[in-house]
């Protein structure tokens, strides 16, 4: 089954990031993509579908990160976060030494971690 609303946000999204079909088949030919402005043209007016893969990777060079809601699926994401966002989440996690001190300059509450109870049988 098609998903109408792909043209349609393909080219809205390749748009709203100042991108032409040339910036895109260059971009996605830097990530071993070979593929034709023609071919990206065919995308956006919904003569063919891109892949899976390769429109994962469209969605990563437009910065689509709730690609079910952009596409017009339920999402399972209660609110929507930036790339800088998930960035800094990523850097986060990464640093556990560091978070005590991120929360203190952000005025946070510490986080106290679950306590996980064993069953012995």
């Amino acid at each position: 089954m098609r998903n109408e609303h792909i043209p349609r946000v393909l080219k809205e999204y390749r748009k709203k990031n100042h991108y032409s079909v040339s910036d895109v088949s260059i971009m996605l030919r830097s990530r071993s993509i070979d593929v034709a402005p023609k071919t990206i043209y065919g995308w956006e007016s919904g003569q063919a579908n891109p892949s899976a893969d390769v429109l994962l990777t469209l969605c990563e060079l437009y910065n689509i990160t709730d690609i079910l809601s952009a596409f017009g699926y339920a999402s399972s994401e209660e609110f929507h976060i930036t790339t800088s966002e998930r960035v800094l989440i990523e850097a986060y996690r990464k640093h556990p030494e560091l978070q005590p001190a991120i929360h203190k300059l952000l005025d946070l509450a510490p986080v106290r971690k679950k306590s996980h109870s064993r069953n012995k049988a």
